[in-house]
């Protein structure tokens, strides 16, 4: 397997993975790390049906994602990464799972949410103390809703 990208996106499976980053990054099969998405049965069938029928769709947990990628073959099939936040992707940082990127799809606006980036990116505190975490360790953090768009320096604008 060849890990093409890792996506926070609180929407997870939706139509800018399905028609733009599926294709653009030959992907082969999406990887969903949700400890609450494994555990619900109804959101798990409603991801399968939004997944296309030509891509592998694998729903787990984060202690299951870390034993998955660990044992997971060296075949050239790309694969996607979807997480519904930013404490999945340090829990596995924290397991050991080793990435240089981090995409930013959407993180959409809940109450504590105080900053905004762009349209579809909206910050808490707690948000911006993961990002330093995560800047911490070595890794990029960018912006960017479908291939086309330029990317966002995730860092550069929580730091003004």
């Amino acid at each position: 397997m060849s890990i093409s990208l890792v996506r926070i996106d609180d929407r997870l499976i939706h139509g800018q993975i399905v028609e733009s980053w599926i294709p653009n990054l030959d992907i082969g099969e999406i990887v969903v790390v949700s400890d609450e998405i494994v555990e619900d049965e109804t959101r798990r069938a409603i991801m399968r049906f939004a997944t296309p029928d030509n891509i592998d769709l694998k729903i787990m947990s984060v202690q299951g994602a870390l034993k998955y990628f660990q044992g997971a073959d060296k075949s050239k099939i790309n694969v996607l990464i979807l997480l519904q936040g930013l404490k999945e992707i340090v829990e596995l940082l924290d397991g050991g799972f080793k990435v240089s990127k981090l995409n930013i799809g959407g993180m959409h606006y809940s109450a504590g949410k105080n900053q905004s980036i762009g349209r579809a990116i909206f910050l808490s505190n707690e948000d911006c103390a993961y990002f330093k975490n995560i800047s911490g360790r070595g890794i990029e953090i960018e912006g960017r809703g479908v291939p086309t768009d330029s990317p966002v320096d995730i860092m550069k604008v929580i730091n003004m």
